[in-house]
Order: C-alpha cells, then structure tokens, then sequence
C-alpha cells in the first residue's frame, strides 16, 4: 500500500481536490475499512489462497459471471503495476539533468518492468526478510518528510478557504481508493493463518489505519510547503519536491531514491504474485493455456502480463491509470459485497455494514465516472474494453476448456467471530 499510491497520486489527487486532498484520503480510507470488514468476514469464512476469486465463487456460484469477474481482477492488477512503472519512470527522470528529454520516462517505465521480468524468469528468491526492511525504510522516510513538512508548515496554504468546491474533493475519491487498494492482497494470506476469523480482518484494519494516518500528515506536509500550482506543477514527484523546504536538495534525492527504492521492489513481488495467480487461472481454464507453460524459472503468464504492464504505462497518463484501476476494482468489490449480502447468516457478518460497504462503491464508481466522462472520456471505452475483452474471453475459454472455477474451501459451520 505505501509505494506507488503515496508517491504518484498525493500528487493526481492534489491536482483535483487542491489543498483539501486530505479528505479524499479519509473518504478514500473509510471506503476501504467498509470493503475491509466484507473480505475479512469472507475470508474468515472462506479461508483461501484465492481471495476475492473464492469468494465469488461461494457467493455467486461457478459460471461465466464469476469467471468474468475473476479476469477483471487479473486486469486490475495490471493496471495497477503500470502505474508502480510509471512512478518508477517520473521519478527516475526528476533525477536526471533538467535538460532530459520527456521520453526517458517512459524509457525507464519500460526498462525497470522488463528488468524484473528477467529477474523472475531467472528464479524467484524468499525476499520476505528484504521486503520488511524496504517497507520500514520507506516508511520511516515518510514519516520524517511528514513530521518535518508539518513543522515548517505555513498554516495560510491549507487554511479550508483555500479548498476548491466538494465536489471536486469527492471527484478525487477515484484516485485516493487507489491508493490503499493493496490491502485486499492480505486475503490471499488467510489459507495460511492459524486464526483467520481473528488475524485476517486485524491485519486489513491495521494496515488501513496506519496507512490511512501517514496519507494524511504527508497530504499536510506537502500543502502546507508548497502552493497548490507548484504541487501540480510537480505532480508527478510532489513528495520529492515538498522535502525541498525542510531538507534542501539532498531531501529531494533522498525522497525520490526512496520512490525508486519502494516503486522497484512493488513490481518485482507484484510480478512474482500475478504469475502465480495467472498460472492457477490458467490451471482451471479461465485463461488460456500458455500463461501456465513454464519458461525459464517462472511461467509464460509472466512474459504476458509483462507485456500488458508495458502497453498500459505507455499508453496512459498516472491519473487515466489511477481512475481506471479504481473503477475497475470498486466494481470487483461491489460485486463482492452484493454476493456477501446473500451469505450474510453463514459469515456472521452485519448486513447494514455490507450494504454500506456497497452503497460507498457505487457512489465512488458513479462519482469517477462523472469526473471521467468531463476531463478523460477515453477512460469509459476503456472500461468497456475490459469488460468485453474478459466476458468474451471467458466465454471462449469455458468453450474450449468446458471448465469452471470452482469453490477451494469447503462448506463449513458459519462463523460467529466479531471482526
């Protein structure tokens, strides 16, 4: 969760909502604790490596939908990477001489993507023990820039008169979810847990409320440092830029490398993950045989989405990438919430907080698409795209593989446990 969301989209998001970004990032945390308590009673449930794939499948049932459905979440994945690559590639650049030209950005996008397509197909090594270093660096970075941008903070540039209208706030929503959207890769952890019903909803709510208070105090650092037209002047290494007041220019190299660092790591693990998932869909038929043909150390899924990752960074901007992972996952997690309302009594879960948990998704998702259908209209028949290009997909695949995906967990006593 605190990689690319933090360090690409304070810098979209205070684009749209201006000095008020922090609201949307508390609009955007609620939103997640609301689809957080839904996963968490489904994965206590439904303890699985499949995650919200398994939970479909027990709300829905097997078929075309579900299927549909699970391809969606592969593409979101997708989108999402591309924007950790175009981080990586923003960043990169703001290192360089300022006599750079534009396209190294995407040079470096491209590069760093391709790099760890290598890496995996050279052979994947245990990177947990490096991994919890590299997360409590970035974060121990951040909050510094966050501790040190308050102190300096000039009270006038987040005083609320300089916040544009609510609805703008609200439009930036889209953009904020995003930015903690990984905390629904803890349900892929829960087959593994000795207390799911416990551990599972404690570790999504912690990590949404840490994160959630690090957005928020870095959202103050930055705007209380610089001018909103600087901010989006910048907006693609704001947080680099805000380290400027306080630290000087060895802050700006120090925040960015940190980007770099933390955007580096995401999509080698990010990869390692989407290979596994892609070879277990293709296992099951819901993607087509090659994804699961070993190539090298890994599966040829990983040269595939590598590809993909590729063509959505270069084909869009962080804030179409942003919006359209966003809508993408809400509708996945809309649809999760729907399906959890007909399970309700076997999960032990309050229905008022599933409904609100829906009610916040749909009104997310029609707020992004209100925004979109004004500024990036692009966005919808790209939206549209993945829904034909998954349905249709599907369809052929159940066709030629007469396969469905099927429950992984087996029916069980309900659960009563209070998340």
């Amino acid at each position: 969760m605190i990689g690319a969301g933090i360090f690409a989209l304070l810098g979209e998001a205070g684009a749209i909502a201006g000095s008020g970004v922090y609201l949307s990032f508390i609009a955007g945390g609620v939103i997640a604790m609301l689809s957080a308590y839904s996963l968490g009673k489904l994965g206590a449930r439904y303890p699985a490596a499949g995650g919200i794939v398994e939970y479909l499948v027990q709300c829905f049932g097997p078929g075309w939908f579900t299927g549909t459905v699970s391809i969606m979440l592969y593409l979101s994945a997708s989108v999402a990477l591309s924007l950790i690559a175009k981080t990586f590639g923003s960043y990169g650049f703001s290192l360089l001489p300022g006599t750079a030209p534009e396209f190294l950005k995407d040079v470096l996008a491209v590069a760093v993507v391709v790099f760890f397509v290598l890496v995996n197909l050279a052979g994947a090594k245990d990177v947990a023990l490096i991994e919890r270093v590299l997360v409590g660096a970035k974060f121990l970075v951040l909050v510094i820039l966050a501790v040190a941008g308050i102190a300096y903070l000039k009270p006038a540039l987040v005083a609320p008169s300089t916040y544009p209208p609510a609805a703008a706030i609200f439009n930036s929503v889209a953009v904020t979810f995003f930015a903690f959207e990984g905390f629904r890769v803890i349900t892929n952890t829960a087959e593994d847990m000795e207390n799911p019903a416990r551990t599972l909803p404690r570790a999504m709510f912690t990590a949404i409320v840490l994160v959630l208070g690090l957005y928020v105090a870095v959202s103050f650092a930055v705007f209380g440092s610089l001018p909103v037209d600087r901010v989006i002047a910048t907006k693609d290494y704001a947080l680099a830029e805000a380290a400027k007041p306080a630290f000087g220019a060895i802050g700006f190299t120090i925040v960015a490398i940190t980007a770099l660092v933390s955007t580096a790591s995401s999509i080698n693990a990010n990869l390692y993950a989407v290979t596994n998932v892609t070879y277990q869909m293709a296992k099951d038929g819901e993607l087509p045989k090659p994804f699961g043909k070993p190539i090298g150390h890994s599966r040829e899924g990983l040269v595939i989405s590598g590809i993909l990752i590729i063509v959505l960074a270069l084909l869009l901007d962080l804030t179409e990438i942003a919006v359209l992972g966003s809508i993408s996952i809400l509708m996945v997690h809309g649809l999760v919430h729907l399906g959890h309302l007909r399970k309700h009594k076997e999960t032990g879960a309050n229905p008022g907080v599933l409904i609100a948990a829906l009610l916040a998704s749909l009104v997310s998702i029609a707020l992004a698409v209100s925004f979109v259908i004004r500024h990036t209209p692009k966005i919808i028949y790209l939206l549209v795209v993945f829904l034909v290009v998954s349905g249709g997909l599907e369809w052929l695949l159940q066709r030629i593989s007469g396969r469905e995906i099927t429950a992984r967990t087996p029916q069980s006593e309900p659960s009563n446990t209070d998340a």
